[in-house]
């Protein structure tokens, strides 16, 4: 079957979205972790859409990956190719993105990524569980729901206050534990609960996350206002660019993500 124009003009290198965890990947934060390994969900989803930029679903890496590879995957094991674009993504930069972007976009299904910073500096895994399952797949498909909200601005950084409690990582890590059980278990309400205590987490350990001068909207409302709606609700990235929603029933102005799994 010949691929669409849009298909061609995307390329077949996947997305990848960022769930419950995000940050404890980056070695400043698990580094005060009191509870090794702390964990986090990277979802692979099929590239049918064009991503906003700068919005937390991994698109300058995924733009890396494009170029570097000719826009299609080398058949080569997947922790080399995460290895080879991680270098590619950082090479010079002061702060580097964490190796859940490159992660995501390499493996593959549902993954729940475990850092532990005594294991590789906590710049890399120190163990990948996947989840490859069609039925999971194809259920997760019908909770999340995607609504656009806004690219965090050019100028913008998190990481401007830093309160890195310990207990406040702790729960960060708990938080993609919960996530991955919560959806190979594919229930639903403890997904959603998964999604609201990482951004709890978020507002407590890097409060610019959410709030600060340069973002146009105001996030915190918005997120409050899905969450008391639905089963449960966080951003997708830094500064806003998604809201993901759990929800058993449509919600409006939303689109849904098709998830790629092992052999498709």
């Amino acid at each position: 079957m010949k691929p669409s124009p849009v298909e061609k003009l995307l390329g077949s290198i996947p997305n990848r979205l960022q769930l419950a965890g995000g940050w404890i990947d980056q070695p400043f934060v698990s580094r005060h972790n009191p509870k090794p390994p702390g964990s986090m969900v990277v979802v692979q989803i099929e590239p049918d859409f064009r991503p906003m930029d700068r919005s937390g679903i991994a698109s300058g890496t995924r733009a890396v990956a494009m170029n570097l590879w000719k826009g299609k995957l080398p058949n080569r094991s997947p922790d080399e190719l995460v290895r080879e674009l991680y270098a590619a993504e950082n090479k010079g930069k002061k702060e580097p993105s964490g190796s859940q972007d490159m992660i995501g976009l390499v493996y593959p299904g549902v993954n729940r990524l475990d850092y532990d910073f005594k294991i590789h500096g906590g710049v890399f895994t120190s163990h990948i569980e996947s989840c490859n399952s069609p039925k999971v797949a194809r259920w997760l498909e019908k909770v999340l729901h995607l609504i656009p909200i806004e690219p965090r601005p050019d100028g913008y950084s998190p990481l401007g206050k830093k309160n890195l409690a310990p207990k406040w990582i702790a729960k960060l890590g708990q938080s993609g534990q919960d996530c991955f059980n919560a959806i190979v278990q594919m229930d639903a309400k403890k997904l959603g609960a998964s999604l609201n205590l990482t951004m709890q987490c978020w507002e407590t350990l890097l409060p610019q996350v959410v709030q600060h001068p340069l973002l146009r909207v105001d996030l915190l409302p918005i997120l409050k206002a899905y969450q008391k709606q639905y089963l449960g609700a966080m951003y997708s990235g830094c500064g806003g660019g998604y809201l993901i929603i759990v929800s058993e029933k449509p919600v409006p102005g939303a689109f849904q993500v098709k998830v790629r799994t092992a052999g498709k």
